[in-house]
């Protein structure tokens, strides 16, 4: 094939994965929707309509020459046949099989996105195509007879972008008349202090001051027709800032439309993701979608797409109970998720993920933080069920006893609470004890703009967003009380934790700043028992801003979320809110307790026991490069006796080994009083949910598969352990 001929074959490839990913999501939702019904004509149209989009993506995978892809079709266009033809009746265990054909076809399409033998460079991906209205702008969807076009994201997100820098251009217009306005008033009051000397001027008329006396005269003429012309001036920019403003808004509304995608387009894969997750646990659980009707920004949906999937794991690993527990407690034996969207007000979204599982463990989630060091024991037992519920969020903290790829990392829902806070939202959660637990997040439906409050500290320019900021007010000096070595300030009848903003921000003081004064400006931030009052030189405004995001190297800073042009053209850096609250508490010594990972240049000891001489110097290799001090083992026997000779800090274990299998060692380990704590991973090929329950009953700290391995995992797991 040359390379003509690659390179069409790859844009009919492109063209492909669009069309094969309808295709899938039909075959997918078809399938899920035939576990869920019993009327023999709904099973009929339904087993109808998986066939022939499994058809259709048969043929389609031929045309583009990707073999992988049309056996796999054929396969899965064989079994729907058969059910067609009556020749076999569908079960459970055919439904899997069904379910496992369609995995297969997904890897297979993405092990040949690209036409063999490749090309020197690899192509970019192909790019995201949305259809768009021909028509007039417009959200909904395109009427019937209506003409539509198909349209590279890539393209839209550009005059999104074009759209959205002439807010600069509005904001400027702004400024000038501003700047009309400020002129204008000084020429009045010039003129008014020079009309009060005009008569003091003329009794001075004498000989040798004509001319003196003529410039003064003339001066005023001049003052006044200038005046009058910038007064003129000033209502020409107004009346331009109201064409522009309106024309700017009115495209960045129409603009931002394009790429308002249904919440369907995320939430549709889900489902399936829960069904293939709480089947490897042994549980049973199905997805119920609301609001998919309810559009959002395209960048929003991409950014909560993980988070939602965290969500998912959490419910199903430690909300959702097994079928025989459930059925204990008088439920269903099959769990009900439920994912709701619904459009608030002011530009806002609410996304609501409850389950009817087991809900949140307040005891193991206290004795979690406690383990950790993130607060103390006492303070522990005074802790409110909502103050407890919310230590989920914290890094680290997990009730899940084993370390596995789906849990036990205590990072799924610090991740969760991050990324809301990062898209200007915020999450919560709410949960009654066998009842189950809802998460709840609220955010903005699109993005890149907003109203934010504009101040001044120690000589910078910096902005809030007007949504998370709880009051701008002015406090007195007077009322300022140290409370336990911190300054408060009353507000409402309560004291909060008040702080310098340049402080937390560790920018000197200027000095300037308003004059001295018994009161002084102070934003309050957060909400209930964590506002924090933020003393300032001066607030500004409250103005529309458009986000500059931060590029690499600076795509992640402390305290900082992005940056803005103003008006005027200066520069404001945008305030990362929960940042500022962290820095706050640190600053003022109120942060709670937080006990360091060991350091790897501190050479931990692991022993490695492993068979497979490849996978030992495998993860030898991985754990020596992190830093670690390796030995190895040839079989759990082996080890054993390593470890009765030698200290060790840790174990990674195989499980299928001669002589003594990870499982036994690991029993063993916990037998012997002097190794009892010892921490021990096992590493193991097999994926089984009864595998993994015995690797928790004999005691094992993590229980990762080979299948799904990744050296990342295993540091994580070794670096939490040790």
């Amino acid at each position: 094939m040359n390379a003509k001929e690659q390179d069409f074959l790859r844009q009919l490839r492109a063209t492909f994965t669009v069309e094969a990913q309808e295709h899938l999501q039909a075959i997918s939702t078809g399938l899920m929707e035939l576990e869920k019904t019993r009327v023999p004509e709904s099973q009929r149209r339904i087993v109808e309509t998986v066939f022939r989009a499994a058809h259709s993506l048969k043929g389609a995978a031929r045309a583009v020459e990707l073999p992988s892809v049309e056996s796999r079709c054929q396969s899965l266009e064989e079994v729907l046949a058969s059910w067609k033809r009556g020749d076999t009746v569908f079960s459970p265990g055919a439904l899997d099989h069904l379910h496992r054909l369609l995995d297969a076809v997904t890897k297979a399409m993405a092990s040949t996105a690209t036409p063999a033998p490749p090309p020197p460079s690899v192509p970019a991906p192909a790019p995201m195509i949305v259809a768009a209205s021909a028509m007039p702008v417009a959200a909904e969807k395109p009427a019937a007879g209506e003409e539509t076009v198909r349209v590279a994201v890539a393209k839209l997100e550009a005059r999104l972008l074009q759209a959205e820098e002439m807010l600069s251009v509005k904001l400027a217009a702004s400024q000038r008349v501003a700047d009309f306005l400020e002129v204008t008033d000084r020429l009045g009051a010039w003129r008014k202090a020079w009309a009060a000397v005009e008569p003091e001027a003329r009794r001075l008329r004498q000989p040798g001051l004509e001319r003196l006396l003529d410039f003064f005269d003339w001066s005023g003429e001049n003052l006044k027709s200038m005046e009058s012309r910038t007064t003129a001036l000033g209502q020409i920019a107004d009346q331009d800032r109201y064409s522009v403003t309106k024309l700017i808004d009115d495209s960045l509304e129409d603009t931002k439309k394009l790429l308002l995608l249904p919440f369907a387009t995320i939430s549709a894969p889900l489902p399936k993701l829960v069904r293939d997750l709480s089947r490897d646990e042994g549980k049973e659980a199905e997805l119920v979608v609301r609001g998919e009707e309810v559009e959002l920004d395209k960048r929003i949906l991409e950014e909560i797409k993980d988070p939602l999937i965290h969500l998912l794991r959490n419910s199903i690993d430690h909300g959702i109970e097994s079928p025989a527990e459930r059925s204990l407690r008088g439920k269903p034996p099959r769990a009900t998720i439920a994912l709701t969207v619904t459009q608030l007000s002011a530009g806002k979204v609410q996304v609501l993920l409850s389950d009817d599982g087991a809900g949140i463990d307040a005891g193991k989630v206290r004795a979690s933080a406690v383990a950790l060091g993130l607060i103390a024991a006492d303070e522990a037992g005074r802790l409110s069920e909502s103050e407890t519920q919310a230590l989920i969020f914290q890094s680290d903290v997990s009730t899940s006893p084993i370390i596995t790829q789906l849990s036990g990392r205590g990072l799924g829902l610090a991740i969760v609470r991050e990324k809301a806070e990062r898209l200007g939202g915020e999450v919560t959660v709410e949960s009654r004890a066998g009842q189950g637990a809802a998460f709840r997040m609220v955010l903005p439906a699109t993005r890149a703009t907003f109203r934010g409050v504009l101040l001044q500290a120690a000589g910078q320019l910096l902005i809030v967003p007007t949504t998370q900021a709880e009051r701008v007010t002015r406090a007195r000096i007077d009322d300022i009380r140290t409370v336990e070595g911190r300054e408060t300030v009353s507000f409402e009848g309560r004291a909060l934790a008040l702080t310098r903003l340049a402080d937390v921000l560790q920018v000197p003081r200027t000095g300037k700043g308003e004059a001295p004064s018994d009161t002084f400006p102070v934003i309050i931030l957060g909400s209930g028992d964590q506002r924090v009052a933020f003393a300032v030189d001066a607030v500004l405004d409250e103005q529309e801003v458009l986000v500059k995001p931060l590029v690499k190297p600076l795509s992640r800073v402390r305290n900082i979320a992005g940056a803005t042009v103003l008006g005027s053209g200066q520069v404001a850096l945008i305030l990362n809110v929960a940042d500022l609250l962290k820095s706050a508490r640190k600053l003022a010594g109120s942060a709670v307790r937080v006990i360091e990972q060991p350091k790897l240049a501190q050479a931990k000891a692991v022993l490695v026991a492993e068979d497979s001489i490849t996978s030992r110097m495998l993860i030898k290799g991985i754990l020596e490069s992190a830093g670690y001090r390796v030995r190895t083992a040839v079989d759990g026997l082996d080890a054993f006796a390593l470890l009765r000779s030698e200290q060790f800090d840790l174990v990674v274990s195989d499980v299928e080994m001669p002589r003594l299998n990870g499982f036994d060692l690991t029993a063993r380990i916990r037998a012997d009083r002097k190794m009892a704590e010892l921490p021990v991973v096992l590493v193991t090929a097999l994926e089984a949910r009864q595998d993994r329950e015995r690797g928790i009953d004999v005691g094992a700290n993590a229980y990762l598969v080979k299948s799904s391995f990744d050296q990342s995992n295993l540091l994580e797991a070794v670096g939490r352990l040790i």
